[in-house]
């Protein structure tokens, strides 16, 4: 974007001055990679009477869909937090049924992290206002008092399918942190197709099957803890650039098209085979590969 040029008048130069801007500075950070290894999956009615009577299943893809996060000082070691995490992954699965036929069916799987991170010390408290306030001669309730306590911010690529697995004979709970629909967040259960089935989990019991369903997944992570600072920098004014925006305009397809250059790369075959390389030559100077 070379000719998108600013300017404040024509011909003059932005000002640049020094000034306080109040951001978040980042006090510690890490990376990781966890392998969380059979993560019991929680399906609805209809995946538990798909799983039932499959004997082959697959998973196809897995997305982070809800995150909680969880920051608490450690005990005689001031300074430092724990950053408890909780991902909420939506794991779609494929299962052959009868006649052949493939079956689409997806679950919620909770996967739990916990670090331990330095967030600094700070003994004051954070005022902050929300508006303008209603109530000229009270306190205006959208006037908030907050601890000034550091934020914790993590950073997940998609996580990685390694496998699934189907368990028999369930004979205890092997869920890692929720039994119950209560415990999932709202916004989870939205987001999928048909509620989940909780009743029976456990198994062994004739309520809830006697199969579960496990996956793997692997998830690379940054997790990190800022905390709010002022700090003076050099800056320069905004001015208002020079370059015009280009109204969009409705063109013939086929004119679109004509434009458009030859792709002649593409019918190029591309595994040639390239003559060995010339490593005697011969009294005429040419290229000799015998002895």
């Amino acid at each position: 974007m070379a000719e998108n040029k600013f300017s404040c008048v024509p011909g003059g130069t932005p000002t640049r001055e020094t000034v306080c801007i109040d951001t978040n500075r980042v006090l510690d950070s890490c990376r990781d990679r966890d392998c969380f290894e059979n993560a019991r999956v929680y399906l609805s009615e209809f995946g538990n009477e798909v799983l039932e009577h499959t004997s082959t299943i697959r998973a196809k893809s897995a997305k982070i869909i809800w995150t909680c996060i969880d920051i608490e000082p450690v005990r005689f070691n001031r300074g430092f937090y724990t950053v408890n995490i909780r991902f909420y992954v939506r794991v779609v699965f494929e299962a052959c049924v009868c006649a052949g036929r493939s079956q689409e069916i997806e679950g919620i799987t909770v996967l739990e992290k916990r670090v331990i991170l330095y967030g600094g010390e700070s003994n004051v408290s954070v005022f902050k206002s929300h508006g303008v306030g209603e109530n000229f001669c009270g306190c205006s309730p959208k006037e908030s008092d907050e601890e000034n306590e550091p934020t914790a911010i993590v950073e997940v690529v998609s996580p990685v399918l390694l496998g699934a697995r189907i368990v028999e004979r369930v004979n205890e709970c092997t869920c890692c942190c929720c039994c119950c629909e209560n415990d999932l967040p709202k916004p989870v259960l939205s987001c999928l197709e048909a509620p989940l089935s909780f009743d029976g989990i456990g198994g062994g019991d004739g309520r809830g099957g006697e199969r579960y369903l496990t996956v793997s997944l692997g998830i690379f992570s940054v997790i990190r803890i800022v905390r709010s600072a002022q700090y003076l920098i050099q800056a320069t004014e905004y001015c208002i650039p020079e370059k015009e925006c280009v109204p969009v305009e409705e063109d013939d397809p086929c004119r679109v098209f004509r434009s458009m250059p030859f792709p002649t790369a593409e019918f190029c075959g591309q595994n040639v085979p390239l003559p060995p390389p010339c490593d005697r030559h011969d009294h005429h100077g040419r290229c000799g590969c015998g002895s």
